[in-house]
């Protein structure tokens, strides 16, 4: 659920960063954009998706079936769609600014992957991952724990999960959303704070 944290972080990042292309493209900072891509891409496609659920967590669900298991195909039609989308990202940002006429659909992207991902996610800790845990045998889920954790170590370092931290931190910065404060919903009407 740490690495959830982290592409969740990113999506916040999109879903700020689409109006803003919207209103006004020259403002975005496109290299803390297609550095959240990158980070989505290398921590939350390359390593959490390939890595770890299509490797060892799908399969082992899907074939024990139950409500976790009929989820496998959307959650792999899902990977393989924020891949494109991701693509799409890097391809339009590459050279530092954001084309004439590009900045429309380049924020219907970030939308829809938010979107997308926001669901997705919520569905793999409410259904995917509780059906993990009841399906896998303890001594299984302690030895994939300490494989998990070797795949981290070989593609990021010993810090991988704090440097992907770090990154998504420096984008928010960057992008002057780095604020939890900023998030809290203003009072309802009146006097009612709710």
């Amino acid at each position: 659920m740490r690495e959830h944290g982290v592409l969740r972080r990113i999506l916040i990042v999109y879903s700020e960063t689409a109006p803003r292309l919207l209103s006004d493209p020259g403002s975005v900072d496109v290299q803390a954009l297609a550095e959240a891509a990158s980070l989505f891409r290398a921590f939350g496609e390359d390593y959490h998706e390939r890595q770890l659920e299509e490797r060892f967590l799908f399969p082992e669900l899907k074939r024990s079936g139950g409500e976790a298991g009929g989820l496998i195909d959307t959650l792999l039609a899902q990977h393989q769609r924020g891949r494109e989308i991701t693509d799409y990202i890097l391809a339009t940002v590459q050279g530092g600014s954001v084309a004439s006429g590009e900045a429309e659909r380049l924020a219907g992207a970030l939308q829809s992957m938010n979107r997308m991902y926001e669901a997705h996610a919520a569905f793999e800790d409410t259904i995917v991952f509780p059906a993990w845990k009841e399906t896998v045998p303890s001594k299984r889920l302690e030895e994939l724990a300490e494989k998990f954790e070797e795949i981290e170590h070989e593609q990021f370092g010993e810090d991988g999960f704090d440097e992907a931290v770090r990154r998504v931190r420096s984008v928010e910065q960057r992008l002057k959303i780095g604020d939890l404060g900023d998030f809290t919903a203003p009072a309802t009407g009146g006097n009612t704070v709710i």
